[in-house]
């Protein structure tokens, strides 16, 4: 037995330095491995310690200037401000036109995009969408005095329909045979003068938007069409898809935001005192 054990003992050796060297190995690689993984989302943003997010500045009430300020306010603007702080970080808003905010999220040079965005299912295939933030539904500017000769959005064929191009209301438009008639980032005032002057013939938006348009410019020959509502449909703050922790995040937020109403306060600060935070109670037509 002695002599047995004599002859193995540099075979038992030789493996327990492999042994050794190989569960050092695995160390440094699983090491190596840790150092070399990308940072989440989620991470990065609370490295950098701020949120970057996409907005207009000239969409009331979502996202627009008060008179004399050089702070950009609006519901979205404060619900974001306020998400930001719930948790714990700085915010910098990036000013863009619509078309730009969803590629700056896939490009990374934002964080989120907040503007009234409507969640759609072929949006979603590309993005991620937090918890809806806003009900509503679409509604058409006309001209007051001859409805700009509309009755239905049937009768949108050879219309001149102001917008922003890639907006889902743009889309209802061009289905309609509507002429497009877009616009980068202008302001709510330039879209309802050329409608008052003729110079285009609708404006297919988000209804609450709408009425609050049309109180800021009463002078103006322009009205909400009565016979046309369509398309019900939430809002939403954008994310880059498979945002993994960053959604979680954003979503906990809301969610505590809305059970202790400061969705619903914000929403009647800036919607007149409508809150948009929950569906309305109408049969619109899809």
């Amino acid at each position: 037995m002695t002599n047995l054990i004599k002859r193995l003992a540099p075979v038992l050796l030789m493996g327990l330095v492999v042994f050794v060297i190989s569960a050092c190995s695995n160390g440094s690689n699983d090491g190596d491995q840790t150092a070399d993984k990308e940072p989440t989302a989620w991470e990065q943003i609370q490295e950098e310690g701020k949120l970057v997010v996409a907005t207009s500045g000239t969409l009331y009430p979502t996202s627009y200037y008060e008179e004399d300020s050089d702070q950009v306010t609006g519901y979205e603007v404060e619900v974001v401000k306020e998400m930001a702080k719930r948790l714990d970080l700085e915010i910098e808003f990036e000013e863009m036109g619509f078309d730009g905010m969803l590629t700056s999220i896939n490009s990374g040079k934002v964080d989120l995009a907040a503007n009234d965005i409507t969640i759609t299912d072929e949006r979603k295939e590309k993005f991620t969408f937090s918890e809806p933030i806003k009900y509503s539904y679409g509604t058409a500017i006309v001209r007051k005095d001859d409805l700009s000769g509309i009755k239905s959005l049937d009768d949108l064929e050879g219309k001149k329909a102001a917008g922003a191009s890639t907006t889902i209301y743009m889309e209802v438009a061009r289905e309609n045979g509507a002429e497009e008639v877009i616009y980068d980032n202008a302001t709510n005032e330039q879209y309802l003068r050329d409608v008052s002057n003729g110079r285009t013939d609708i404006i297919l938006n988000d209804y609450y938007l709408q009425t609050l348009a049309l109180a800021a410019f009463s002078d103006l020959n322009i009205t909400i069409h009565p016979d046309i509502q369509y398309y019900p449909n939430d809002q939403a703050i954008v994310m880059k898809k498979d945002s993994g922790e960053l959604e979680s995040k954003v979503n906990e937020t809301l969610k505590e935001m809305k059970d202790d109403g400061t969705l619903k306060e914000l929403s009647e600060k800036f919607f007149n005192g409508a809150n948009v935070s929950v569906k309305p109670d109408l049969d619109i037509e899809e």
